[in-house]
């Protein structure tokens, strides 16, 4: 399929890519429940909270936004009782995926830097009017603390990879100025990156082709991730809708890495014909992650070690497909809810 520019996707418009997928836009912040008294050791309502926020979104805006209930997730955290004074009673995220509200200037044409400045300044005016508002839930008080997510920051992103490698001094490009190159991405479905019929494992191969229109790429990673949802919450009866993959991509060139990113930013994950959203978490490789895991496995002695742990954009088809069936069996499964 053709692929548009990077460069010319606007943060408001849904971005299709290869094997069905797309890039669905959207806005979230991150929550988080304080007590406005540190006597307040009472579970928190969730549902109460939801519907009280949901209620401030569409009264208390200068323009209505109606958020449905799946979209403001508010968990308790665990052990209220042995928490400190101070600590947090809950968090959650807020999803507003309707952005018909920031809408292009009929009277003049918008370029691609006005729309994110529109999208930036409705994002930071909806935190500021959500941020430290007071809750009442059954007489108690509690205060609400909104921010975005470090995932969601492009900008954020970009700074603290410029400061990284002025003061960190170091780099993965091949000489000339150090400059990141490599994403990180969880949270993503492992069967929409696996090859149909045959595994639900994600795969290299598939991983490959959807993430090669984005860029020329160098090094691809990619392996079923169980360390999301570790910090379940009591009464938490969902368990993480399915089987998620981290995909560690290398681009080639510095261009393609930052477009990339910058797209996959404020953006959820839809496949064709499946009702699953997800909701990734994305950012930039800081810890070397292709040349650390090649120093391990160097060490060992295995040529053959690294063929098989990574993907090198230059390996012939039959390769390929050797390494995308040397995923452990023995990862734990969790069932999708559709």
């Amino acid at each position: 399929m053709s692929i548009r520019p990077l460069d010319l996707v606007t943060p408001t418009e849904t971005f299709e890519i290869e094997n069905g997928l797309s890039l669905v836009p959207r806005l979230r912040l991150k929550l988080t429940v304080f007590p406005a008294s540190p006597s307040v050791t009472k579970p928190i309502d969730e549902w109460k909270v939801k519907r009280t926020l949901i209620d401030f979104l569409k009264t208390s805006l200068s323009v209505p936004i109606t958020v449905p209930e799946e979209d403001l997730q508010i968990k308790r955290f665990k052990d209220l009782k042995k928490r400190k004074r101070d600590d947090p009673l809950a968090f959650g995220y807020l999803f507003i995926r309707d952005l018909s509200f920031i809408q292009k200037n009929k009277d003049e044409e918008e370029d691609l830097t006005a729309m994110e400045e529109k999208f930036l300044h409705w994002r930071r005016y909806i935190a500021d009017k959500m941020d430290g508002i007071e809750l009442n839930i059954e007489g108690l008080k509690f205060k609400l603390n909104v921010a975005v997510p470090v995932s969601d920051d492009f900008q954020g992103m970009k700074k603290a990879w410029e400061d990284f490698f002025v003061f960190g001094n170091r780099g993965y490009s091949r000489g000339g100025k150090q400059e990141p190159d490599t994403i990180v991405l969880r949270g993503v479905p492992s069967r929409w990156f696996a090859e149909p019929r045959v595994s639900s494992k994600p795969s290299m191969l598939v991983t490959h082709t959807i993430f090669s229109s984005f860029g020329k790429i160098r090094n691809l990673n990619v392996a079923e991730d169980d360390d999301l949802g570790k910090d379940a919450t009591e009464d938490d009866s969902v368990i993480i809708s399915g089987l998620h993959c981290m995909i560690v991509v290398q681009f080639e060139k510095y261009k393609d890495f930052y477009n990339t990113l910058k797209v996959l930013c404020c953006r959820s994950m839809q496949k064709e014909g499946s009702r699953l959203r997800a909701d990734y978490e994305v950012t930039w490789d800081k810890d070397g992650f292709f040349q650390n895991t090649r120093s391990r496995l160097e060490e060992k002695g295995g040529i053959r070690e690294i063929a098989a742990a990574h993907y090198r954009s230059e390996a012939p088809r039959h390769q390929r497909e050797q390494i995308s069936r040397t995923s452990p069996d023995d990862m734990r499964r969790k069932r999708f809810k559709d």
